[in-house]
């Protein structure tokens, strides 16, 4: 799950991206608006978390500007403002949630969670794929009843693919979410954890659509 988190305080910002990367999200973090919209034209984020006191801009005029530039990952707000007319203004401004500084982490968390479900289309917190569970809240997954021992980008790769069942993804559209721009990534670092998850899971798991990329496989039927 890709994250993008706006928040110009160092301190704070230091402790939600620690969090975020604790629950296996991978965070990119700008510190102003420009630097937000920067990333929102380099890449393709599922959620954001904004701040609406930011240096540069306010936060609900930078949420307009993403909205009518087509963001449209799920948007968590932190504010300071607790007042109805705020949050009035967040939603129609394309805000999905509120969390209010101080905030617990927990809670956080949970809101999080509950908006990367609704913007994937998921109900239940478990996702099932035949006989294969997948569950992103304990980040395991079981075939006919047995755990199955993923690594870390195994396990993210197949949540993507299983998130967006219909969607075909190429190598770079794969790389963009499994990993942060600044990491160095072998030129078939995606084929290797495709053929792992082949191996573990069967080979209908995902499904190769030639000269595009990769599309979830008929374990969904």
């Amino acid at each position: 799950m890709k994250l993008l988190l706006v928040e110009d305080d160092l301190l704070l910002g230091e402790g939600v991206v620690t969090a975020l990367e604790n629950q296996r999200y991978r965070v990119e973090w700008a510190r102003d608006a420009a630097g937000a919209e920067a990333l929102c034209r380099a890449a393709e984020f599922d959620l954001m978390v904004l701040d609406l006191g930011l240096p540069d801009m306010d936060g609900m005029t930078l949420l307009k500007r993403l909205r009518n530039q087509g963001v449209k990952a799920p948007v968590l707000i932190l504010t300071a403002r607790d007042g109805i007319e705020e949050r009035v203004r967040g939603l129609d401004a394309g805000a999905d949630d509120f969390v209010c500084k101080p905030f617990d982490l927990q809670e956080f968390l949970a809101r999080l969670r509950a908006l990367s479900r609704r913007g994937a289309g998921i109900v239940s917190p478990v996702i099932t794929l035949g006989n294969i569970e997948i569950c992103p809240k304990s980040f395991s997954v079981r075939q006919a009843g047995e755990v199955v021992s993923l690594s870390r980008y195994e396990f993210d790769l197949l949540l993507h693919l299983a998130s967006h069942p219909m969607r075909v993804f190429s190598r770079d559209m794969l790389v963009d979410q499994l990993y942060s721009w600044d990491k160095e990534i072998g030129s078939n670092t995606v084929e290797v954890y495709v053929h792992h998850l082949r191996k573990k899971l069967g080979k209908a798991v995902i499904r190769t659509v030639r000269g595009v990329g990769y599309q979830l496989g008929e374990a969904s039927a």
